[in-house]
């Protein structure tokens, strides 16, 4: 039989609680299709470093290399300062296992509600790749005369031809695979949107950052050049907020650097329901990557079930489909689009259900 070791990382706050619902999903599309999980808790987050003053075991990151992925539930705790958790954990666990991109389905589940007016699941339906090694979040720059009238502070966009070009090469090879058998995710041409083209969009600032967008650029069309069936755009991030909110459909997948990808997917997240039903992934095609979902500790819902688990159980999907089951993922999905129907909202305490009944319905639609 098929095993995949799993690093499990329940995290802080309500994270425990919706870790548990992903692990109960997946755990049962492994015993109908055939294949195992052998997950390990971590007890990485905050209570962790209050109980003993260590962010991350200096053997965490070689660890974290023997599994097959990493599946996280939150982290972030009210009594721990804002950056120590999220830079010590999750940022120098992506830099360090070189999880160089950030993946982010974005899509309406039938049944959830839009903030957009007239759209529907047949519109919103995207994937952004957010570059996830580089650009202002590694912490090039610094600080002088700190607490003076003349301070400064500088923090630099730093990118490598590298770093951009593996980035665009995993995002065009993920726009051919998506439309390899289908024109998008299995949509009949007459379900689809009038404005999928199956095209890959860069999103940038090319008329100002003109250093760093203008290798973005180049390495695009260099990339595009092996792609000829993939149809390319470009978009200013600033308009592309714009038409993801107007005219999602025209999107299919957006490829962009590490904070505006930080930018856009939140927009795109509160298009598609709210956190409590995007899940994302921090991918490493070569080695481990690591699946969560896009929302925080939520630490005043701790212990209460009212947490939406639906975005963790997506992350567990593409947790699946990273490790090869993708006939599982698919049922994760279908079985989640069968589930949200039945939910009154996707906001914590107003769902319907408890955090572990909408578990049960997702297991149980397997």
């Amino acid at each position: 039989m098929r095993n995949y070791k799993i690093a499990a990382i329940p995290g802080d706050g309500t994270g425990p609680e919706v870790l548990a619902e992903g692990m109960k999903v997946v755990k049962a599309a492994a015993g109908k299709f055939g294949f195992s999980l052998d997950a390990q808790n971590y007890d990485f987050g905050g209570e962790r470093y209050l109980r003993t003053g260590e962010i991350l075991p200096a053997s965490a990151v070689a660890e974290m290399k023997q599994f097959d992925a990493m599946y996280l539930g939150a982290i972030g705790h009210p009594q721990v300062k804002p950056g120590i958790l999220e830079k010590g954990i999750l940022l120098r666990l992506r830099f360090e296992l070189d999880q160089y991109i950030n993946l982010r389905p974005v899509r309406l589940m039938p049944g959830v509600e839009t903030p957009l007016r007239d759209k529907g699941p047949a519109d919103i339906d995207y994937t952004v790749v957010r570059e996830n090694s580089g650009g202002v979040y590694t912490g090039c720059g610094g600080a002088m005369m700190q607490g003076t009238a003349n301070e400064v502070a500088v923090q630099e966009m730093v990118y490598s031809y590298f770093q951009v070009e593996r980035c665009v090469r995993y995002a065009f090879q993920l726009c051919r695979d998506l439309h390899k058998d289908n024109p998008w995710r299995g949509l009949k041409p007459e379900e689809r949107a009038a404005g999928k083209t199956g095209q890959l969009t860069l999103c940038g600032k090319t008329n100002v950052l003109t250093y760093v967008f203008g290798l973005w650029e180049r390495v695009f069309h260099e990339v595009a050049a092996e792609f000829p069936e993939i149809k390319t755009d470009y978009c200013h991030v600033d308009a592309t907020c714009m038409w993801m909110v107007k005219s999602p459909e025209w999107f299919d997948v957006i490829v962009t650097e590490n904070m505006f990808g930080d930018i856009i997917t939140d927009l795109a997240a509160i298009t598609q329901g709210g956190l409590g039903v995007a899940a994302g992934g921090n991918i490493n095609p070569a080695g481990v990557s690591m699946f969560e979902p896009m929302g925080g500790s939520a630490p005043k819902y701790t212990g209460l079930g009212v947490i939406n688990p639906v975005a963790t159980i997506m992350a567990g999907a593409m947790l699946l489909r990273q490790v090869g089951e993708a006939k599982a993922a698919d049922a994760v999905e279908a079985a989640v689009a069968k589930t949200t129907p039945k939910m009154k909202s996707q906001a914590a305490g107003r769902m319907g259900f408890s955090t572990s009944q909408v578990g049960d319905l997702v297991a149980a639609a397997l």
